[in-house]
């Protein structure tokens, strides 16, 4: 009988993801995802140092003058500071601010992420986990050269228990086919959350409270609660609402079912719902002037981000006088139909900036019971100047009586709202 003994050896830096438990490990994590050009971003937040204008700081690798540098950006209340730092002095500043004034770390790489917190009594706890692809394999780490604008990740793990229950994925974390452009959408619209989140003013140490109307199945309720709690780590309290009382039931049980604090689901619409306080009002496929009650009511709520996707523009189109020059142009139907949809949400941006708002207009994934794609994104200025509100209402009114337009409804509960 032959016995056959197998010996491993491991690398003399190896260490399992269960054992991380200190400072050098997680640096060391750090310093690996550089050598090997996967990190993507590095989050500090939970911010207790004396600065209480400063919230967060982001650190990206980039190429700057043909050099690879780590970017830091630190996010304030009321303005943003770049600075470039050579890796070595990047690492540096990182172990000093996660030593002194920061009490939570997020590093994000191409194949793992990684997520340290630092108790009140400095206890260091440190999780970590493989990123997958949507086809449930572990995403291998391209090492590649840098490039200041590299290939987005996902920003939802394909392994989140409400994306199985929900119907994206099946029973082995795999993306059911038939749900690929739910996924997309889903991911795209947290990309798009996530990056308007880091310019608002809205601070990480505060519950952030999220209004979704319109939740239909829950699927991007879901996906933004799941990416506040779990990735961001931050008590949110979100809710969806939804006109049909029986899609409000099934998604409070899913909800319930994978034990999902902080979410839950009402029967009602935007004209109905007032909670006391929203940060995030999101209104997807608002069809007409029901975009502008939403928007209208993220004004109101002095929301710190406003998240729309208007659809079946009605109102201002039987108003439009087309001006002579436009006619030969727009006698055909779908240019009227397109000149109308521009001329609406072009004044809801007008009306949004003149409010205090930064916006954009953009092209979204559209959703799976309409073709529009257009998506109107305002995120709360920390200041704003009163002359400037002065110069965009007179554009909105030569505008308006350039088409020879009467009344736009969000103007009309603006005014009602103010008279109040």
């Amino acid at each position: 009988m032959t016995t056959l003994l197998i010996l491993f050896t491991f690398p003399e830096n190896f260490m399992p993801h269960s054992a991380l438990n200190s400072f050098d490990d997680f640096y060391r994590l750090l310093a690996e995802s550089l050598e090997n050009n996967s990190l993507t971003k590095l989050l500090l937040s939970k911010y207790r140092g004396n600065d209480k204008s400063l919230q967060r700081i982001t650190v990206r690798p980039v190429i700057l003058q043909n050099a690879p540098v780590l970017s830091f950006v630190y996010r304030h209340q009321t303005n943003d500071i770049t600075k470039n730092y050579s890796y070595e002095e990047g690492i540096a500043a990182i172990k000093l601010l996660l030593n002194d004034d920061f009490k939570s770390a997020y590093l994000s790489a191409e194949s793992v992420e990684t997520q340290l917190e630092i108790s009140k009594k400095g206890k260091i706890n440190i999780t970590t986990h493989k990123v997958k692809e949507a086809s449930g394999k572990v995403k291998e780490t391209a090492s590649s050269p840098l490039q200041h604008d590299r290939e987005k990740k996902r920003f939802v793990d394909i392994n989140r228990p409400f994306l199985e229950r929900l119907g994206v994925t099946d029973k082995q974390h795999h993306l059911i086919p038939a749900m690929s452009r739910k996924w997309k959408q889903i991911n795209k619209f947290i990309e798009v959350f996530s990056q308007a989140l880091d310019v608002s003013p809205q601070t990480d140490q505060k519950p952030i409270k999220v209004v979704d109307f319109g939740s239909g199945k829950g699927y991007l309720t879901f996906a933004i609660h799941d990416y506040l709690r779990h990735s961001l780590h931050n008590n949110a309290q979100v809710i969806g609402v939804e006109l049909r009382q029986g899609l409000a039931d099934l998604c409070n049980e899913t909800a319930s079912t994978l034990d999902h604090q902080g979410l839950s689901f009402v029967c009602g619409d935007v004209k109905t719902h007032a909670p006391k306080q929203t940060d995030v009002m999101i209104a997807l496929h608002a069809c007409d002037i029901a975009t502008d009650y939403a928007i209208h009511y993220g004004i109101r709520a002095n929301a710190s981000i406003i998240m729309c996707s208007p659809c079946c523009h009605k109102q201002i189109r039987p108003q439009m006088h087309s001006p002579e020059l436009f006619k030969p142009m727009l006698q055909y139907g779908v240019h009227m139909g397109l000149q109308a949809e521009m001329v609406t949400d072009s004044l809801r941006a007008l009306f949004l900036e003149a409010h205090g708002y930064t916006t954009k207009v953009f092209e979204f994934i559209s959703l799976e019971h309409t073709n529009k794609n257009k998506m109107i994104l305002a995120v709360k200025k920390s200041q704003h100047n009163a002359r400037d509100k002065t110069k965009l209402l007179k554009q909105i009114a030569e505008i308006k009586a350039f088409y020879g337009i009467k009344e736009h409804c969000l103007e009309t509960l603006l005014d009602e709202s103010s008279c109040n």
